[in-house]
């Protein structure tokens, strides 16, 4: 998750997204009563974003933050998705919630750029619960302060998820509220100064929250 989506803005965007779904009593029995899985044959195909896109409107230094998923319904529990993804960040990713978590002390040297794709797969067990892993490959460009390139490095974002999915307009569109657990177990030629603050922190996150919003077809 971009360090420069505070903890307010993905607190705001995370709650609003899922009360303005679950707060209307015409979809609450869609949201609690499906079968295990998505329901819909004639409907394979997924296609969806993440919400947190609104929050490059409300950052100081905005994420640029984009993410497209193009799912496809391998069975009535199981989904296999593609995921294209970009951002940019200026912290370090394993920084927890807390005084530290968007503080300019933490800011790295410049900033980094992430553009990849990767995989995800998904398994529903009761009703819309399910979890789901992704692994991403990025390229990670690094700039300094004035936004001038200083390298290209390679990281493998992996992720553990847990959400739910509630389908409204009979079926064909659908959120996903989720939380999740990242991971980076692959990040090479960082430059010093950037691998210096990363060092300080973890190399995973816990409690990243997620909403995505997709349509099935």
């Amino acid at each position: 998750m971009n360090r420069n989506l505070t903890a307010r803005s993905v607190v705001r965007v995370f709650v609003l997204t899922l009360v303005s779904v679950l707060g209307s009593a015409s979809l609450l029995p869609l949201a609690f009563g499906q079968a295990a899985g998505p329901e819909g044959p004639e409907r394979p195909c997924l296609l969806s974003s993440s919400a947190f896109m609104l929050a490059n409107l409300d950052s100081k230094d905005s994420p640029q933050f984009c993410q497209l998923a193009l799912g496809y319904r391998l069975s009535r529990t199981d989904v296999l998705a593609l995921e294209f993804i970009t951002w940019r960040y200026f912290h370090p990713l394993g920084i927890p919630y807390g005084p530290s978590f968007d503080s300019d002390d933490e800011r790295y040297p410049g900033r980094v750029r992430g553009t990849g794709a990767g995989l995800a797969y998904q398994h529903y067990w009761w009703r819309g619960l399910y979890t789901g892993a992704h692994a991403t490959g990025l390229r990670q460009s690094y700039e300094d302060l004035d936004g001038r390139l200083i390298r290209h490095g390679f990281q493998l974002l992996t992720v553990a998820r847990l959400g739910y999915h509630v389908e409204f307009a009979r079926g064909r569109w659908y959120v996903e509220p989720s939380i999740a657990a990242t991971a980076w177990p692959i990040n090479t030629n960082v430059p010093e100064e950037f691998k210096a603050r990363d060092e300080k922190w973890k190399g995973y996150f816990l409690g990243e929250p997620g909403v995505m919003v997709g349509v099935r077809f």
